[in-house]
């Protein structure tokens, strides 16, 4: 299939698909006689893995990583697990961030909604921060 059908078929546009070959994510697409490029269901398949290791938050070139294994013939499964559990800490750790953060834009919020704006020291910049 050509690019447009590719990218369609795969719910990406055809720019996308061109970087992920730039990338070296795609192998080199066969060439028809006409000079498009032709693409195979692996293809297609391939980039609806690379979107599933984006939306889990791998970067491009951790699924580099793992789709250099398979093509290599390795099961990248234990490679993808230990991924994922970094990926997952480092998750609990910025919930754990953001949850404080929260608290603390929410107690400056209440000093600020609470307090008389005619109280504010002149010789600082914003009293409530």
């Amino acid at each position: 299939m050509r690019i447009g059908e590719a990218a369609a078929a795969a719910g990406m546009t055809a720019k996308a698909l061109r970087f992920y070959e730039e990338q070296g994510l795609l192998p080199t697409p066969e060439r028809r006689a006409n000079g498009y490029r032709d693409y195979s269901q692996e293809t297609i398949n391939r980039l609806s893995f690379i979107r599933r290791g984006q939306d889990a938050g791998l970067t491009l070139a951790q699924i580099g990583d793992i789709l250099r294994l398979r093509d290599t013939g390795e099961a990248p499964c234990g490679y993808v697990r230990g991924l994922l559990a970094r990926e997952l800490s480092d998750l609990d750790r910025k919930i754990e961030e953001l949850i404080s953060l929260r608290a603390a834009v929410a107690g400056f919020h209440r000093n600020v909604t609470e307090a008389d704006p005619a109280s504010c020291d002149p010789e600082q910049v914003c009293s409530f921060l």
